[in-house]
């Protein structure tokens, strides 16, 4: 499993863009983590499933509503990440108001999650593999803090938690 002071391992995340923009064509769009992650500082949460009740109803909107906090505290990007196709995190995103807050990253055959080794297997529920929910910092791709939550909980890896992490 990652830990604090280990590069982030690379993969390939996609993102769903509503319009052309930046050279990124309509529909997803597939980005190394390594080349975003480059001399930027980067909150991640991660969580099992896009629309699930707890992702929706506080832990997506904590970070949209505090795009702007973590802007102030020296964070360049915020990403969600989820075991998910592009098309569903875009719809996610949509329907959350993510547009220039939040990054809604798929990560959609669990590639980035089982490097991390932050992945969960709840095959038995008829999920299939799928994400821990957890928060990381990482600066220039090395992860400054990480936050995994206890089954069941949704504590440490709020917004609100990061933010109090980097003394905001």
């Amino acid at each position: 499993m990652i830990e604090t002071g280990a590069r982030v391992p690379d993969a390939t995340l996609n993102e769903f863009f509503d319009t052309e923009a930046g050279g990124c064509s309509l529909g997803p769009n597939a980005f190394s983590v390594a080349e975003l992650a480059r001399g930027r500082k980067i909150v991640v949460f991660g969580l099992p499933g896009a629309f699930t009740p707890t992702c929706s109803a506080k832990h997506v909107p904590g970070y949209v509503a505090q795009a702007e906090a973590l802007r102030a505290a020296g964070v360049d990007e915020v990403w969600c990440v989820s075991v998910n196709d592009a098309f569903v995190m875009g719809a996610w995103g949509r329907e959350q108001n993510t547009a220039g807050k939040v990054r809604m990253m798929a990560d959609g055959s669990a590639e980035w999650t089982r490097k991390l080794g932050l992945e969960m297997d709840l095959t038995a529920r008829g999920m299939g593999v799928r994400s821990k929910r957890y928060a990381l910092v990482m600066e220039d791709g090395v992860v400054t803090g990480l936050w995994i939550e206890a089954p069941g909980e949704f504590k440490v890896s709020s917004a609100e938690a990061v933010l109090a992490a980097l003394g905001a």
